[in-house]
């Protein structure tokens, strides 16, 4: 038993003891280890993570592999970065963080908080930028989620950022306006942009939008959109600490952020990455396209255009995750670890490290253990109506692997 399974084992931070039991996989004895081994409380962590984006884990989930597998300067990769959490964490903790995503949103909201600015900067900032007088014309659709005047405060906004990009001249504090505001477009209360719709980490379409008006008998009120976008940056940087934002600043430098298929990523050298903590795309549960679609439109992108990945069925996502796999085994230093965090889908009738573990084994990598973090559910899943055992993803599930015996 190494060191890792032993501080499993004797794990206790929570006051629970660890259960352990032993799966067959094929030929292989897997052990699998349950616990609360993180909280579960929302603002336990750096508040810099406290952005909106559809089936992200908590910082506490990397944390405990980093400070576990990793040390300081090591390289810590992230395939499937969604809003950088694993990244973000990891240059917290003086590691360098490498990250990849199909969806170029992933840049916008984690680079920002990589290297953030004060509030004060944002507050001059957006006393600078001329908000009134855009016209809504092409744009009359969206009055559904916004007031009239928000509507076009907002294409004010997104006009300025466009062309500031466009000349080369969007600097930290834009990007950092840009994110926010990418972040602030819909929600359920005062602090987005947007009349009441739900969840806050997705757009629901126009007509679902406009049932939901009309069911709750609501019509957009008028959000002041940088008071909005300043509420919200001091809410992100009131728990930062001066060692924070000093470690963040040092690690600025450092980091590479990749926009394209977690299975090509030749920017990304031989055996350089020590630790790999990662969500996969869900395997026909989360359409990320369809849930981005109001994010892009503020970023003129389109999102039919981004290629993101929908995987129907579980052959098709072995498929994908053994390129996956073989592509971690080639950046990954020997010895080095790959935490894949899955969950139980189809109403726990696949337990997704049955699909994992034989992708991985096919692309020359050695599961280890599973770790099960065994807790109660947040205030996100229960917006869903989830329950545990019932439907949707039920337990954080960690398949750990390792390159080399």
């Amino acid at each position: 038993m190494n060191d890792l399974e032993l501080d499993l084992l004797n794990f206790n931070e929570f006051g629970k003891q660890t259960r352990v039991e032993i799966v067959r996989h094929e030929s292989r004895d897997i052990p699998v280890y349950t616990n609360e081994f993180w909280t579960a409380k929302q603002r336990a962590g750096c508040s810099l993570h406290e952005i909106s984006y559809r089936a992200c884990f908590k910082p506490q989930l990397p944390r405990f592999f980093i400070d576990r597998l990793t040390k300081s300067g090591d390289v810590v990769y992230d395939p499937f970065m969604g809003r950088g959490t694993t990244l973000l964490e990891a240059a917290l903790k003086d590691r360098v963080s490498v990250g990849c995503d199909m969806n170029p949103l992933s840049r916008i909201l984690l680079s920002p908080r990589l290297n953030p600015p004060t509030l004060k900067e944002v507050e001059n900032r957006l006393s600078e930028i001329e908000l009134s007088g855009s016209s809504i014309e092409g744009a009359e659709e969206l009055l559904c989620f916004y007031h009239k005047d928000t509507l076009r405060e907002l294409i004010s906004l997104k006009t300025y950022l466009s062309e500031k990009e466009k000349s080369g001249e969007l600097d930290r504090i834009d990007s950092w306006i840009r994110m926010v505001a990418t972040n602030r477009l819909t929600g359920h209360s005062s602090g987005f942009f947007s009349v009441y719709t739900m969840p806050p980490n997705q757009a629901v379409s126009i007509e679902s939008q406009l049932k939901i008006n009309e069911r709750r008998n609501q019509t957009p009120p008028y959000r002041d959109v940088a008071k909005v976008i300043l509420k919200k940056s001091k809410s992100l940087l009131n728990r930062v600490s001066q060692d924070e934002l000093s470690q963040l600043q040092q690690s600025s430098e450092r980091y590479l952020l990749l926009t394209g298929s977690a299975d090509s990523t030749p920017q990304i050298r031989d055996e350089s990455v020590s630790l790999v903590v990662t969500s996969p795309p869900f395997l026909d549960v989360v359409n990320y396209q369809q849930d981005n679609w109001l994010r892009c439109w503020f970023n003129g992108m389109d999102a039919a255009e981004i290629p993101i990945w929908q995987i129907r069925s579980a052959e098709d996502w072995i498929a994908k995750m053994t390129g996956v796999f073989r592509e971690l085994k080639r950046v990954l230093k020997p010895g080095g670890h790959i935490a894949f965090e899955v969950g139980e889908i189809r109403k726990g009738k696949i337990l997704m490290e049955h699909l994992v573990i034989p992708a991985a084994q096919d692309a020359g990598l050695s599961p280890k253990l599973i770790l099960v973090n065994d807790q109660i559910f947040t205030k996100t899943a229960n917006c869903w109506g989830i329950t545990n055992q019932r439907k949707g993803t039920n337990t954080n599930r960690i398949i750990l692997l390792r390159k080399g015996a």
